[in-house]
């Protein structure tokens, strides 16, 4: 009998859906013991998610500032595994803060070192960089990640901020209007996740996972689109900056802290309608100049090695 264990956060609900279409066929082996574990913070945040509460989490998140978490001493954490899989969101373009406290919390390294270990991403567009500060605390824990798994919003992503915004503050995954899509990643993309399963199964059987993230691009696990591998890392070198002076110049200062976060937003607006087109116009004209290096870190990033 084979122990795997699924380890998940989720506000709406979609990231449980997807980790558990991807896991179909292990919860159905009768060779396989699946278990959930569902992270749990001591002051969990809301959904719907207002937009001040969505704004404050900013900060913390960028920083990887870890919360307080609660039942670290559940019996499933104590046990040893022979596959865990870790599902995680993108907040702020880094691991969201529950999954990244899970990361950093004393019940991580006996659970994992040593271990197999699948990625899981729920995101909107963006997420390569913040999976690439998850490999780094997956390998100093000593994890062996063998395969990762991405799941994103297909629309245009001025279509997809406006859908994932309503659905956020509203907390109702519907059409906005009749006229614009379903917000978060479709109905059909979560239920042919399912077809990740049996690579997933016939490696844990054989206790091999050799060629097993191989074989998941082979099917779809990933799809990088240069455009926005691009906006990732500079957006990265703006948000920290962001960050680092909000944290730095507000301490005991929520007042300032609100007024600082306010202009972040509004930033934040400007960024996703005014420069992002922009940048998109400049990455057309560099393209053919930047061909070579874009496939190799396509290649790279689509893989579970870190540099």
């Amino acid at each position: 009998m084979k122990n795997v264990l699924v380890v998940y956060y989720t506000q709406s609900g979609q990231l449980l859906d997807i980790a558990k279409n991807i896991t179909n066929e292990l919860e159905t082996s009768e060779d396989i013991n699946l278990s959930f574990y569902k992270i749990k913070l001591k002051k969990n945040f809301p959904f719907p998610w207002p937009n001040e509460e969505f704004y404050d989490a900013f900060p913390e998140s960028y920083l990887q500032v870890p919360r307080e978490l609660t039942d670290l001493d559940n019996p499933l954490l104590k046990k040893k595994y022979d596959l865990v899989i870790l599902s995680y969101q993108i907040w702020f373009l880094t691991p969201s803060i529950p999954f990244n406290s899970f990361l950093k919390s004393e019940a991580i390294k006996p659970l994992i070192e040593n271990t197999p270990v699948i990625t899981i991403i729920g995101s909107r567009n963006m997420w390569v960089m913040a999976h690439e500060k998850v490999k780094k605390l997956l390998y100093a824990n000593k994890a062996d990640l063998v395969g990762n798994i991405v799941l994103a919003d297909r629309h245009p992503n001025h279509i997809s901020v406006i859908t994932i915004y309503v659905w956020m503050y509203s907390g109702v995954k519907k059409r906005l209007w009749g006229i614009f899509p379903k917000p978060g990643i479709s109905d059909k993309d979560i239920e042919d996740a399912k077809n990740f399963s049996n690579p997933i199964l016939e490696s844990v059987n054989k206790s091999s996972y050799k060629d097993l993230q191989d074989k998941l691009l082979s099917i779809g696990a990933i799809n990088i689109k240069p455009f926005l591998l691009v906006t990732d890392k500079r957006a990265q070198i703006i948000f920290g900056k962001w960050a680092n002076y909000i944290d730095k110049k507000t301490k005991n200062n929520p007042e300032k802290r609100k007024r600082l976060l306010n202009y972040f937003s509004f930033y934040l607006t400007f960024a996703i309608w005014v420069i992002a087109p922009i940048v998109f116009i400049v990455y057309l004209l560099t393209y053919p100049f930047t061909m070579g290096n874009r496939k190799k870190e396509k290649d790279y990033y689509s893989h579970t090695k870190l540099k």
